[in-house]
């Protein structure tokens, strides 16, 4: 992990952020304090939206017909 001061970070922000776009991540003080880490956005999938969806049921009924006899239709 990179460490920069905030001046370092505020004059020399395109270095830093190409940094992160390479997948490292960078820790910005101020006064020697970390206040921030700047790191690469995870572009994975979340696995919930890897699985396909599945029709929904209850004992047996498709969901979908239980909304539509409760409606009426």
């Amino acid at each position: 992990m990179r460490e920069a001061t905030f001046t370092e970070f505020r004059n020399q922000a395109k270095h830093f952020f190409d940094l992160v776009e390479a997948g490292e991540t960078v820790r910005v003080l101020r006064n020697g304090k970390p206040i921030a880490e700047i790191q690469p956005i995870q572009t994975d999938l979340p696995s919930w939206k890897l699985r396909k969806a599945r029709p929904l049921a209850m004992d047996g009924v498709a969901i979908s017909k239980l909304i539509l006899e409760e409606r009426g239709s």
